[in-house]
């Protein structure tokens, strides 16, 4: 009596334990059509793990646009000083953040490499006798602008600070809003996120720490840059 192939029929295919590909793509394996089946659940299977990544691209996208990533590089890790004798803005918001150093940075410490800042956004901003230093190890790195009759300006203004002193006034202010539904400069924080806004600010004797600062425009007349023995 002669044997039959150790074949299954068609519609009786046993289930290949653990996988999840259909009996009828495990039955055309080494075939033409089997190999093109396998291939589209493959490419299927391919898209939907490329889907997370692809929603997380779109999200940081829409964040750019709306300016809700104040900081979008990896910061030194160093702090600088930045001082003017009077700041005045429109469009005034200020929420909790983190910024990160580049990976490997010898500046980290234990911390991590993530640095706990306060982001404040203004949309229009001039500054008086503006100076801004860097502390570069034994010598500072100085820039001092707008000590003329010509301010410093500057457009979608942020800064990352550790620490903000002066003598503040601000004009309809909110306390206590969640920052992503901030509105009065463009920018947008972290939901659940602690926040204020207002319409105006002023600040006179301005000083800051900070670890970035960034600026759609920033015009800064009678710039000087140079090392010196001390800071701002």
């Amino acid at each position: 009596m002669a044997s039959s192939p150790d074949v299954p029929s068609a519609g009786n295919t046993p289930d290949i334990p653990g996988s999840d590909t259909p009996p009828e793509a495990q039955n055309t394996v080494g075939t033409t059509a089997g190999g093109e089946r396998r291939g589209r659940v493959r490419a299927r299977r391919a898209a939907v793990m490329a889907v997370p990544a692809t929603l997380v691209a779109a999200g940081l996208a829409v964040l750019t646009a709306q300016g809700a990533l104040g900081v979008q590089f990896a910061i030194s890790g160093m702090p600088f000083t930045v001082t003017a004798t009077e700041l005045n803005g429109t469009g005034f918001e200020q929420f909790g953040g983190l910024d990160n150093m580049a990976e490997g940075s010898p500046n980290a410490g234990d911390t991590g490499g993530q640095v706990l800042v306060v982001t404040s956004a203004i949309k229009h901003a001039t500054l008086t006798k503006l100076c801004q230093s860097v502390d570069l190890g034994g010598t500072n790195l100085l820039i001092t602008a707008g000590g003329g009759s010509e301010k410093v300006s500057a457009t979608d203004l942020t800064t990352d600070s550790t620490e903000l002193s002066g003598d503040a006034a601000f004009n309809n202010i909110e306390i206590g809003n969640d920052a992503s539904t901030l509105t009065k400069a463009g920018v947008k924080g972290p939901v659940g996120v602690f926040s204020q806004q207002a319409d105006t600010v002023r600040i006179a004797h301005l000083r800051q720490t900070n670890y970035a600062t960034t600026a759609g425009v920033f015009k800064l007349p009678g710039l000087k840059l140079r090392f010196s023995d001390s800071g701002c």
